[in-house]
């Protein structure tokens, strides 16, 4: 029993991240962890700058193509419409 628990404890510490003990190497593993995440971020904002400026282009540039004309419909009247106020109404009775 106690060789199959030392071989389990053995295999979950193979994985499990260490920190290096030297000081100088520490300070440049956190820089390039840094480097990493500012590499993302800076690329992330293009991506998505990118992605918004296509967006744009596609929406202006369908913008342009006239749209399919239907024929007009016989029996719909086109005109100006103006709202009255109930005082200006004549008097019905």
């Amino acid at each position: 029993m106690f060789n199959r628990d030392f071989a389990f404890n053995q295999f979950r510490t193979l994985f499990a991240p260490r920190k290096p003990r030297h000081p100088l190497v520490r300070v440049a593993v956190g820089l390039l962890g840094l480097a990493i995440l500012a590499a993302m971020v800076f690329i992330g904002v293009f991506v998505g700058a990118a992605m918004i400026l296509v967006g744009l282009a596609w929406k202006l540039l369908a913008s342009r193509k006239p749209g399919p004309s239907r024929p007009a419909d016989p029996n719909v009247v086109k005109g100006e419409y103006h709202v009255v106020r109930k005082s200006a109404l004549p008097a019905s009775r």
